[in-house]
């Protein structure tokens, strides 16, 4: 087959074929006619194979240039193709990576113990967590009031970014009442996991005090780093867990890709 023309064309021809009308497609092939663009019968025919199981959910597309071959256009108009199925939260196009199809969402108990690393495992999916800051600061009066300390007294603020099986689906920042919890930096570095952190400062279990749940848009930082499109809706978590005496040991703030998991909360 003929390689795709992105090599000798210009860009503004490119743009111009990406948007040429065209209609139906047979064997990847793509017939000029006036009413649907070349790019859009490509979404259809990339949704045509995830909603007919010939691309499952995880599965890594074929490069740009393998679907360019295939559909016998330019790059650009592949680029655009996979930027709709983007958004719409069909596709994860993660820079470096590639592209891959959306896994189903995760079901997400929340309830008396909420534990991530065992959530996910027990759904037989590989849980993984990162530090990305932990900083010694003051509560404000919200956290303040929320962990039951003296507005401006000392507290370690980190963020944390979740993921399942490499894929990202929350990150969140968290409030530890010091000196408490001065140990917690140097495990979550290590594990990524909250409930070691608070082990390793001898909160052995703690129980889920209260959880407020809202939504919103995903801004452009939220699209960095949970490797999605602007636009796309979030689940936004605030929690408060406390210790066995009832004492607050975490407020957390947590933002979660909506199509990525499914928050289930549980009675009791």
């Amino acid at each position: 087959m003929k390689k795709s023309s992105d090599t000798s064309m210009t860009g503004e021809a490119i743009a111009d074929f990406g948007d040429e009308p065209m209609t139906g497609t047979s064997d990847g092939a793509l017939a000029r006619a006036a009413g649907v663009t070349a790019w859009r019968q490509i979404a259809d025919a990339i949704e045509a194979d995830v909603m007919n199981g010939r691309l499952t959910p995880g599965s890594q597309l074929p490069t740009e240039a393998r679907l360019a071959e295939r559909f016998a256009v330019n790059r650009h108009t592949v680029r655009r193709a996979i930027a709709a199925l983007a958004a719409k939260g069909l596709l994860r196009a993660t820079q470096g990576r590639g592209t891959f199809v959306e896994a189903k969402p995760l079901a997400y108990p929340i309830g008396r113990r909420t534990r991530f690393t065992e959530i996910v495992s027990r759904e037989g999916h590989e849980a993984g967590g990162e530090l990305m800051s932990a900083t010694e600061t003051v509560a404000d009066e919200e956290t303040a009031r929320r962990l039951r300390l003296m507005p401006g007294a000392p507290v370690l603020r980190t963020e944390v970014r979740r993921f399942i099986d490499g894929t990202p689906v929350s990150y969140g920042t968290s409030f530890f009442p010091l000196p408490r919890f001065a140990g917690v930096t140097a495990v979550l570095r290590e594990t990524g996991s909250i409930t070691r952190a608070l082990a390793a400062c001898g909160v052995t279990d703690y129980m889920r005090a209260e959880t407020r749940i809202t939504a919103r848009l995903a801004t452009g930082d939220d699209a960095a780093r949970l490797d999605l499109s602007p636009g796309r809706i979030l689940f936004v978590v605030d929690a408060l867990n406390v210790d066995g005496t009832g004492t607050p040991v975490q407020a957390a703030h947590v933002v979660f890709a909506a199509d990525r998991v499914e928050l289930v909360v549980e009675n009791g």
